[in-house]
This record gives structure tokens, C-alpha cells and sequence, in this order.
């Protein structure tokens, strides 16, 4: 991610120059390959979280039937919980087929991809974990079931007993879902600053009315989650884009004090080219 938020800055520096690059093809099509870099980015990385939640979310489903088998098993000789016990298992074997198919999708999604994430591969080495333990746990309980005389038809599949589960298994399960909220904060975020023409060439922002590209004060900028924030009051009466955002996703109005407020109205097109927006006010 830290990759991604570099090409992130790049672009913000580089999109920004309006004038600068204006005229200039060399430079636009520079801006254009990064910000298809970027895109494709965030793409393969919802991807790869979207698959990541269906397995999380398949494992939890066999939770559940797990703890319905194990509450039948008392009264496994009844034949209607014998039925239900069949069921159960069915459904966990079928669930993990699936899980088991899509983990190796996600390994090769993430082999594929052009995203380089240690915490992504320790996640799926986590959920190959998971999923070799539920084949162990299974053999247990088709053992304890047939103490009961309970007939159980052979499943080829994996299951897990989480009647028990262990307070390693909840770490990683811990550490797995927070790798994906971090992920999702970062796909989220975006950085934001406006001041006088005088304080942003103080904070090493902008030289000769452009948008440098480093070497600048960072910790200047507020930081904002996208999905919460989009409106930004701009305490001035005159303001002044310098970064570049597609036209028509956002507007600039004066309030009852004549000051400007930009609005963001499509978020998703606002911050497709820059995750930094710069503006210049007086």
C-alpha cells in the first residue's frame, strides 16, 4: 500500500500543473499511465478484498452449523436428528468445497496482480490454516458420531469443530479482519490543503504557481476519509484549484459571507486522478 500511496502522491503532483503541463502531450500521457496505474491498483485490491470477505463469510456460516450439530448430538439416535445432522454436515462440506476453491482463486488473483502485500499473503496462509485444521476436526467428529451409532454418509470435504476454537485461531482471525479494515482505510483516504499563495510556497507546496512534487511539508495537509467528508469550508472570497479534478464532480459557492465552500459532489470522479487536492486562496 505504501507503493500505492506513492503513485497516489505522484499523480497529484504531476495532474496538478494545469498550466504548466498544458500543451504539453509528453507529460499528459506521464499523468494518464500513472493514474491507470493507480486504478488498476485499486481494483485489484477490491478484488482481492472481496474474495477475502466471501471466505471470512463462508467460514462463519460453518460456525453456525457447527454449533447446530453440536447441540443435536445428544439426541443423535432420534431419526429426525440423525436427518438434521446429515444436513448440517452437508451444507459445512459443500461450504468449504467453496471456501477451499476460492482461497485458491485469491492466491492467484494476488500471484497475478500487480500488489506486493506480505499482510495479504500472511491472511491467505491463515485461511489455509483454517481450512487444514477443519479437515483434522472433521475426522473427530465423524468419529464421536459413530460412538452414537449415528449413520453418516462419507463426505470428501472439510469441516471444522469450533466448538472449542482456541484463542490462536481468534488472534488470526483478529489480525485477518484488520488487515482488511487498514486496506479499506487506505482505499479511502485522501489529503487536503488550502492557503495563501505566501504559505504554500512556505511549506514547499507550490513554486512559480505550480504544484511541486516533493520535498514538502506532508504533516500541512489535513487527512480525510472520503466516504465522510465532502465539504470543505474555505474561509476565503477568492479560491483557486490547483490540483486537477474532473469538472463536473464538484462545485465551488460562495456562502452568505461571500466565502467559498467546495462541495464534492461525485466523490468517486473527484479523487479518481489525485488523492491530494491543493487549493489557493487569499
Amino acid at each position: 500500500m505504501k507503493k500505492i500511496i506513492f503513485m497516489v502522491t505522484i499523480i497529484a503532483m504531476l495532474a496538478s500543473c494545469n498550466e504548466g503541463f498544458k500543451g504539453n502531450s509528453a507529460s499528459d500521457r506521464e499523468r494518464d499511465s500513472l493514474r491507470n496505474v493507480i486504478d488498476q491498483k485499486d481494483n485489484e485490491l477490491n478484488d482481492l478484498m472481496g474474495t477475502f470477505n466471501e471466505i471470512q463469510q463462508g467460514f462463519d456460516l460453518i460456525n453456525e452449523a457447527q454449533g447446530r450439530v453440536s447441540m443435536m448430538r445428544e439426541g443423535a439416535e432420534n431419526s429426525n436428528a440423525a436427518e438434521n445432522i446429515r444436513e448440517n454436515i452437508q451444507f459445512i462440506q459443500e461450504t468449504l468445497d467453496e471456501n477451499k476453491r476460492k482461497i485458491e482463486e485469491l492466491q492467484g488473483k494476488l500471484k497475478s496482480s500487480s500488489i506486493n502485500s506480505s499482510k495479504l499473503k500472511e491472511a491467505i496462509n491463515s485461511l489455509t490454516q483454517q481450512l487444514n485444521e477443519k479437515n483434522a476436526e472433521l475426522e473427530t467428529l465423524r468419529a464421536q458420531l459413530a460412538e452414537k451409532d449415528v449413520k453418516i454418509e462419507e463426505l470428501t470435504g472439510t469441516v471444522n469443530n469450533l466448538q472449542d476454537e482456541n484463542a490462536q485461531v481468534k488472534q488470526q482471525r483478529d489480525e485477518t479482519a484488520q488487515i482488511a479494515r487498514n486496506q479499506d482505510a487506505q482505499l479511502n483516504t485522501a489529503w487536503y490543503v488550502f492557503g495563501t499563495n505566501k504559505e504554500l510556497k512556505a511549506e514547499g507546496i507550490l513554486s512559480k504557481g505550480e504544484v511541486l512534487q516533493g520535498n514538502y511539508n506532508k504533516n500541512y495537509f489535513t487527512q480525510i476519509d472520503i466516504r465522510k467528508v465532502n465539504v470543505i469550508p474555505l474561509e476565503s472570497k477568492s479560491a483557486t484549484l490547483l490540483t486537477n479534478h474532473p469538472a463536473g464532480s464538484y462545485t465551488l459557492l460562495k456562502d452568505s459571507k461571500g466565502e467559498y465552500t467546495l462541495r464534492i459532489t461525485d466523490v468517486a470522479k473527484f479523487w479518481s486522478v489525485s488523492k491530494y487536492l491543493v487549493v489557493k486562496v487569499k
